[in-house]
């Protein structure tokens, strides 16, 4: 009788153990859900000529941790090459006339392609098609 109550004893505490072990696992789960439905709020201006022509200005919400690419891509007609955006709303940059799309975030000029900006809350991102030179 005693072999049977030391084997019930073991039997309970090893289910309380995996018990525990799978709300833990549970609980970091639903942390990590509730970290990805975080949202930030980027505002996007589309123009012309250094500003002259405003060809769309838009907020916009999207996950934490979204590129701009990814921001571009779901809310303008855009074509890109290895992460760097070539044309918008059918208009494509230009070699001949030396003009393309150049972009800045908050006032300063992108130093990395669409695809590695991971865009942040209140960002103010503005695309402007205009010469180069």
């Amino acid at each position: 009788m005693n072999k049977l109550y030391t084997l019930f004893l073991a039997i309970l505490l090893t289910a309380g153990i995996l018990s525990g072990c799978g709300t833990q696992t549970e609980e970091k789960a639903n942390v990590g859900q509730e970290e990805e439905k975080q949202e930030v709020s980027v505002q996007v201006e589309i123009s012309k000529n250094n500003g002259e022509e405003t060809l769309a200005d838009k907020d916009i919400s999207v996950e934490e941790g979204t590129t701009l690419l990814k921001v571009m891509e779901n809310n303008f007609e855009v074509e890109q090459s290895e992460g760097f955006i070539n044309s918008i709303e059918g208009i494509a940059g230009n070699q001949e006339k030396k003009m393309a799309w150049m972009y800045t975030i908050n006032g300063e000029e992108a130093q990395v392609g669409a695809n590695e900006y991971e865009v942040k809350q209140g960002d103010v991102i503005v695309f402007d098609y205009h010469s180069w030179e």
